[in-house]
């Protein structure tokens, strides 16, 4: 059976043919409007990334928004059964919108939010190429990250309220990231629930601009600090 095409809000680069491509993938319940107005924050420091944000392939019942595979309750085994249906689906995605811009595999940057960094991490941890790099924010990682010599580095954020995604979520993931060899920096944002607060934004700003210029560590130990090749 043939997997659904996925289609989104797209922003081209702000400098030349794009050298990068950024994809927003978006949390439950939401769509990729949601998160392509993240891109005017983040352009200065990746100018030739293009941002694209899909929706997700299902509708959730009753609402106008899109999910990327049904939640009945936030449990690391429910939520790794649904990144793995959800998997193949935004896996083709990234290569139908590389191949668009003619890009290769390691000019791709994932960013999720909630069920979207469940998803990003997933995808972006087992892409034959790792990506340059991937941002998961109030998401977590779902399932045991697969071992590997390379890999994409990983910055994580999540609000030290989050009413809907525990933030021990991130602090397990960051560790088990950090324990299978990854690179992995996190951030806790004081007083932040389920959201992406203006601290955030320019901390995955600055951790974009490091993955474009090639400049972060691959792999290492987790880290509450930004870190870059030495």
């Amino acid at each position: 059976m043939a997997l659904p095409s996925l289609s989104g809000p797209f922003v081209p680069p702000l400098e030349g043919p794009a050298s990068h491509l950024v994809v927003l993938v978006h949390g439950y319940g939401s769509d990729g409007n949601d998160l392509i107005g993240l891109a005017e924050h983040w352009q200065s420091h990746v100018p030739g990334a293009a941002f694209v944000a899909p929706n997700a392939p299902a509708r959730l019942p009753g609402s106008p928004g899109y999910q990327w595979f049904p939640i009945s309750r936030i449990t690391p085994d429910d939520m790794a059964r649904g990144v793995e249906s959800a998997g193949p689906v935004l896996d083709q995605f990234l290569d139908e919108e590389l191949a668009k811009l003619s890009l290769p595999p390691d000019k791709l940057i994932l960013l999720g939010f909630s069920q979207g960094a469940m998803l990003s991490l997933h995808v972006g941890l087992r892409r034959a190429v790792p990506p340059a790099a991937i941002v998961g924010l109030s998401g977590m990682l779902a399932g045991a990250p697969p071992a590997s010599a390379d890999g994409p580095p990983v910055f994580l954020a999540h609000g030290d309220v989050d009413e809907v995604v525990p933030v021990q979520a991130m602090l397990a993931g960051a560790a088990a990231l950090g324990a299978a060899g990854r690179a992995v920096q996190w951030h806790l944002a004081r007083g932040i629930g389920h959201g992406v607060d203006p601290t955030t934004i320019a901390l995955a700003g600055g951790f974009l601009s490091l993955a474009f210029r090639g400049l972060l560590a691959r792999q290492g130990p987790a880290s509450s600090r930004l870190g870059t090749k030495t």
